[in-house]
């Protein structure tokens, strides 16, 4: 959420901010709405002013016998109007900060300009792409062929966009979890966290799934609940409406969880097999951090699940996303793809974002400076470290054999019971 005071202060840069992220939010409409809700509150604190200095008046004719009945009459009125003020701004409280929910972050000064996805430039590549001597196959039949991932019974169960794995699939997925999980707690130091897989709608404002994107969730009405779309949610929020000491941070987490995304805005775009689906795994790094670090930590987020990816020999690319490409939330964004060798194409496997104090005023997370002075809101980021399904796609197909064998690269083999292919 934007602070109204920095709209207020610096509209023309909000407004060029905005229409960089494509959005057409009327600043100066917001504006004035502002203007009232300050005008509502001058004009209750002056007629608290005159209720105060009428009730002296009321106390002093009483205590020399006099008529108070018009100084009555007028306090009468005064609190009539104060109370119907206090409505009023209660009405733009509510307004104001409903619009500031639909607001998105303007983007740092240092995203590069574009409209589409078709703009981001490529920051770097990681190895070459790995060639073959025979026919490739993509994930889909190299699944289906080892009886790994079962995507007709998982329809059958669930409907189209959720997998049944099985056997050597189950357990590759469960392998790269805990690995991933390994890396990033015991290389960098994040806390791991076991979250809930569900959790209230107001926890998902603070991360900006709500109210904009409430199409895309899953909910469960009946408990006002909703299922995560990705362990981001729970877990930026565990302090959410705290104030930590400055000592603390940064904060470093991540957790695995299950997601859940309805995709509603997405039909028809990569269905085949697991390239996007409505329940898949992750793990999730997650950062709380003190303003002026926040850039040095986006770079290194980046890098920490870049690793994950240079340890399994996998070829792919870092993009920084155009203004055009950010999503609502983040300042800053640096997407990871993976080459797909049997679709021939690039998958996205994993978003790296500073959201700046962005959902911080979301979910009210400061930090108690510790030179003293007033708190001040962290900064969040979060990234992928990895997400499963695009992952298992590059690792099936990049590692594929002649005889229709896949290789387990070498560091996930322990977590494969030693299991050295697939098949």
């Amino acid at each position: 959420m934007l602070d109204i005071k920095l709209v207020r202060e610096n509209p023309e840069a909000i407004k060029l901010g905005l229409r960089a992220k494509k959005d057409n939010t009327d600043i100066d409409k917001l504006l004035a709405l502002d203007s009232e809700r300050r005008e509502a509150i001058s004009k209750v604190e002056k007629l608290k002013n005159k209720q105060n200095a009428a009730s002296k008046e009321i106390a002093k004719a009483k205590r020399n016998g006099e008529d108070a009945s018009t100084i009555l009459a007028e306090m009468k009125e005064i609190s009539q109007s104060v109370a119907k003020l206090a409505t009023r701004r209660e009405e733009l409280d509510t307004e104001l900060n409903n619009q500031l929910l639909h607001i998105p972050n303007p983007p740092h000064s240092s995203v590069p300009q574009g409209i589409s996805e078709e703009d981001n430039p490529v920051v770097r590549v990681w190895s070459d792409k790995p060639s073959y001597d025979f026919e490739l196959k993509d994930h889909v039949d190299i699944a289906e062929a080892l009886g790994i991932y079962d995507f007709k019974r998982g329809a059958k169960l669930s409907g189209s966009g959720f997998i049944l794995q099985r056997g050597q699939g189950a357990r590759l997925t469960r392998a790269l979890i805990s690995y991933c999980l390994d890396h990033h707690t015991l290389k960098h130091g994040f806390e791991e966290i076991g979250a809930p897989f569900v959790v209230r709608p107001e926890v998902m404002v603070g991360t900006c799934q709500l109210p904009k994107f409430k199409e895309d969730m899953y909910a469960l009405p009946d408990d006002n609940l909703y299922l995560i779309p990705t362990a981001e949610v729970p877990v930026t929020n565990i302090y959410r409406e705290e104030v930590l000491p400055e000592e603390v941070l940064p904060k470093k987490m991540c957790g695995y969880t299950p997601c859940f995304r309805r995709e509603a805005g997405s039909h028809g775009k990569d269905t085949r097999g697991m390239k996007r689906v409505h329940q898949f795994d992750k793990v999730e790094m997650v950062k709380l951090v003190k303003p002026e670090t926040s850039y040095q930590e986006l770079e290194s987020l980046t890098l920490q699940a870049e690793e994950i990816l240079q340890s399994l020999g996998l070829h792919y690319r870092v993009i920084e996303l155009c203004t055009g490409d950010l999503s609502f939330g983040a300042a800053k964004c640096y997407d990871i793809e993976l080459w797909s060798p049997g679709a021939q194409a690039w998958l996205e496997v994993s978003s790296c974002s500073n959201f700046e104090d962005f959902q911080a005023r979301r979910a009210n997370i400061k930090f108690k400076p510790a030179t003293g002075g007033k708190p001040q809101f962290v900064h969040t980021l979060n990234g992928s470290g990895v997400a499963m399904p695009r992952l298992i796609i590059a690792l099936l197909e990049t590692y594929q054999q002649a005889d229709g064998t896949v290789k387990i690269p070498e560091v996930l083999q322990p977590y494969m019971g030693g299991v050295g292919q697939l098949g």
